[in-house]
């Protein structure tokens, strides 16, 4: 996976501008395809393309298996002739710097429900879309009668001012425990909305994998991101709940989150139901053998979000109102990327997210793999990072990084690299200053050219940081909700001096073969 160096760009596919509120996978996103080959870049990295829930949180999808209906573009639907110009033209949103998602999401659905319900009049029973129902049933099927039903109690919370309407607080609970007999009935009473979802997910992984084979024949591989827990509204946990620690009412018993970190002061809290490891280490790890396959179907490397939890976890009672009162409980990870190696046949092209609090256990996991870490320059010159003031020895700084990693300036949870240095203490800015020789009129393309002429094999920059913008531009802050995953590049952004002047980096630090 790392045979070669490379360079690369993170950018979600919702960050692409476009005339319908939010970015898809339309002319925009072959558009950011052609720049970066233009730009002489060998990587996109991309977040989590799942259907996206509560916060609208790539990492918190209904699903870990779906694709987000929102990443459909509305132009390629009426290329198809399943929308009309008209239908296509009203969907138009004002050019905004910010997704708004319960604009995006109301406008969206409608035309995408249209979509398939002509799909499936004019095309449903072709053998394309046969043989993905039957290859995706394992998850398809629960996938699209969780929405079904979910749709239909969300609106009934909201008539009711019921603030949680998770799957576990559906009733009566038939549906919740899932009673096969009311299952049933609800498959016969809606098969028609349930096929129309099922095309709209076919219709997805049509799109999808056309911007993939785009990038391939460019010389462009895609990074993508797996969650490494699901979320606890998701068709995951209410179609396996013998895979959570829930109680028989399908509620936690113990949550995910992190303890206190660079990010939080009392961890992070993120709720998710943690895995009941003894019955994956039962079944062969089939339910994570299963993902594996679908995400790789996606991309041509994966990112394990938090791979430190594979090793152990940060377990918090459920009902705490922060993650500081947690314990850390072992995880099999040893066993799981073992069986993961065995049914991929051979090494997989994972990338571990080993930031946050990493023993030499972990370290021992990801090596013994042969998986490369990260390393965000951030870090390197952050005197808060580890309580300790600034230190050459420092992981984090360019000169200390090894060839098998993977180089960032920041991540999508970091500010971007202006935003930071506008905040750096005179301490911080000091240290830069005598590490880069001197403080240039561009710090942050400095920065970039260090991360660029590092040993690491794979250099990533978020394309916040290519553009050079400040924390209004900033994805995500964790341990927030509300305002995070907006940012939308700007229309004519990604121009041609930019990649001419990106393309001279690739070519002088040996990052790009074209």
């Amino acid at each position: 996976m790392l045979s070669k160096r490379a360079g690369g760009v993170l950018l979600h596919p919702t960050s692409l501008p476009g005339d319908y509120g939010i970015g898809d996978l339309g002319p925009e996103c072959l558009h950011f395809i052609n720049w970066l080959a233009e730009a002489g870049q060998n990587l996109w990295q991309v977040l989590p393309l799942g259907p996206t829930g509560y916060g609208d949180s790539p990492y918190a999808p209904f699903s870990s298996f779906a694709g987000n209906e929102l990443l459909l573009s509305p132009e390629l639907l009426a290329k198809a002739g399943l929308l009309t110009d008209a239908e296509k033209d009203a969907a138009r949103l004002p050019a905004t710097a910010r997704v708004d998602f319960g604009t995006a999401i109301a406008t969206r659905k409608p035309l995408v429900r249209l979509a398939s319900r002509r799909y499936i009049e004019s095309s449903g029973t072709s053998a394309e879309f046969s043989v993905f129902k039957t290859e995706q049933a394992a998850w398809l099927d629960d996938y699209v009668l969780f929405m079904d039903i979910k749709e239909e109690y969300d609106a009934r919370a909201i008539a009711e001012g019921v603030e949680d309407s998770s799957w576990n607080q559906w009733w009566p609970p038939a549906l919740a425990g899932r009673n096969p007999a009311a299952l049933e009935a609800r498959r016969t009473e809606h098969a028609g909305r349930l096929e129309e979802r099922r095309a709209a997910q076919f219709l997805f992984h049509q799109q999808w994998h056309a911007v993939r084979q785009a990038a391939n024949s460019a010389g462009i591989r895609i990074i993508g991101d797996l969650p490494i827990f699901v979320a606890m509204d998701s068709a995951d946990a209410w179609a396996h709940p013998e895979l959570f620690m829930l109680d028989e009412k399908g509620k936690p018993l113990e949550v995910a989150g992190v303890p206190p970190d660079y990010f939080s002061e009392t961890g992070q809290l993120w709720g998710n139901p943690l895995y009941r490891w003894q019955k994956h280490q039962e079944t062969g790890f089939s339910w994570w053998t299963s993902r594996m396959q679908a995400i790789l179907s996606l991309y041509d490397i994966v990112r394990i979000d938090h791979f430190r939890g594979l090793q152990a976890f940060w377990a918090v009672p459920a009902g705490e109102k922060t993650a500081e009162h947690g314990t850390w409980k072992k995880a099999p990870g040893k066993e799981l990327l073992g069986a993961l190696k065995a049914a991929l046949g051979g090494n997989i092209p994972v990338i571990a997210e080993d930031l946050g609090f990493i023993t030499d256990e972990v370290r021992a996991l990801r090596d013994d793999f042969q998986l490369p870490g990260m390393r965000i320059l951030q870090f390197g010159f952050d005197a808060s990072e580890s309580g300790k003031g600034l230190d050459p020895h420092n992981p984090f700084l360019p000169h200390n990084y090894t060839a098998a990693s993977v180089a960032y300036t920041g991540t999508h949870d970091n500010d971007t690299m202006a935003g930071w240095l506008a905040q750096a203490s005179s301490e911080e800015r000091r240290f830069l200053e005598a590490y880069l020789g001197h403080i240039p009129d561009n710090p942050v393309w400095a920065v970039i050219r260090e991360i660029y002429k590092s040993v690491a094999a794979f250099a990533v920059v978020p394309m916040q940081d290519m553009l050079g913008l400040g924390p209004e531009a900033r994805m995500n802050e964790p341990g927030t909700i509300g305002n995070n995953w907006a940012w939308r590049m700007q229309p004519g952004a990604a121009s041609q001096s930019l990649a001419r002047d990106l393309r001279q980096l690739a070519v002088m630090y040996a990052r790009t073969d074209r």
